[in-house]
């Protein structure tokens, strides 16, 4: 997958958790939790649909980097490159 990919892959499994989630004005480096109003729950949503979609265990030492849109890009490249 690309970086591009990875981006639209995350913001479609938040939209598929919270449909009124607004990414008009959602800057990259900052938090997604702050920004689109997501809970522990929305995060761990995030998590098990990666999970289900990709196969991919992610433990929770690692959620940290999963905090903006581009840490999510940056961690999840080189385990979704061949997806």
């Amino acid at each position: 997958m690309t970086n591009d990919e990875i981006k639209d892959l995350i913001l479609e499994i938040i939209e598929d958790i919270d449909d009124e989630a607004d990414f008009d004005n959602l800057n990259p480096d900052e938090p997604l939790r702050d920004q689109l109003d997501l809970d522990s729950m929305d995060f761990l949503d995030i998590v098990m649909e990666l999970r289900k979609r990709h196969q991919l265990q992610i433990p929770e030492e690692d959620y940290p980097q999963l905090a903006t849109l581009n840490s999510c890009v940056n961690y999840l490249e080189p385990l979704l490159k061949n997806a």
